[in-house]
């Protein structure tokens, strides 16, 4: 039986001016992810795949088209529900990690729930316990420019997972990397789908690292075609 549509992207437009020039990134995108289904996006460097996650994740708002979560128009609800679905419903992955380098890995991963108000040592005990299911268990007290890249990036991972969401939007999360490390962090995603059936979609350039998802989107001129 098929998992039931956990996100839905109609026909999404995105527009930016700059100056008196109109320039349109999106034209119409559409996709779909199921619950539990990992998804590649792939497509050639600045057609869009980060525009696109940014609109999925609510960081920015459409020019036209529709975000439906579990059904509901996303865009519909008010700003502080905006914020509720970026905090609890989605976690994001950068390419560039995103840590803040004064504070531990510990800190770092302990944000989200920060942010959501859980008491200190409940934020505490949630980022120790996603720290330990990256591998990094042992390396709370360490600061990001005490890590490796690969390491950095399963702090960030822990830190998307703290909140427990349904869907992780990871916006080439193995860029930075090389590319033994770079599957190693696939594998963790394939692990934490299916230890947790989370979902994921994984914008990437690497074709390699996209064959291994369940299904895949190709972004060619503002639209996301389904790869066959």
């Amino acid at each position: 039986m098929t998992a039931p549509a956990l996100l839905v992207a109609e026909d999404l437009d995105k527009e930016y001016r700059s100056g008196p020039e109109v320039v349109r990134v999106l034209r119409g995108a559409s996709l779909a992810i199921r619950q539990g289904e990992m998804v590649a996006l792939v497509g050639a460097s600045g057609v869009g795949k980060s525009t696109l996650l940014h609109l999925l994740g609510a960081l920015d708002r459409p020019t036209a088209g529709r975000v439906l979560w579990e059904g509901e128009d996303l865009f519909g609800r008010p700003e502080s529900g905006l914020v509720r679905y970026r905090r609890h419903a989605v976690g994001f992955v950068f390419q560039f990690y995103n840590l803040l380098g004064e504070m531990s890995a510990l800190e770092n991963a302990m944000i989200p729930a920060l942010l959501v108000r859980r008491p200190v040592e409940e934020a505490r005990e949630l980022a120790t316990a996603a720290l330990a299911e990256v591998g990094l268990g042992d390396r709370l007290g360490h600061r990001p420019g005490e890590l490796s890249g690969g390491e950095q990036q399963r702090v960030a991972i822990a830190r998307a997972l703290v909140n427990a969401p349904k869907l992780i939007l990871a916006d080439e999360p193995t860029g930075n990397l090389d590319p033994k490390t770079s599957e190693v962090i696939y594998d963790l995603f394939l692990r934490l789908q299916a230890e947790r059936g989370l979902a994921f979609l994984v914008a990437t350039h690497n074709p390699d690292l996209a064959r291994r998802a369940e299904r895949g989107y190709r972004l060619v001129e503002g639209r996301a075609r389904e790869i066959e």
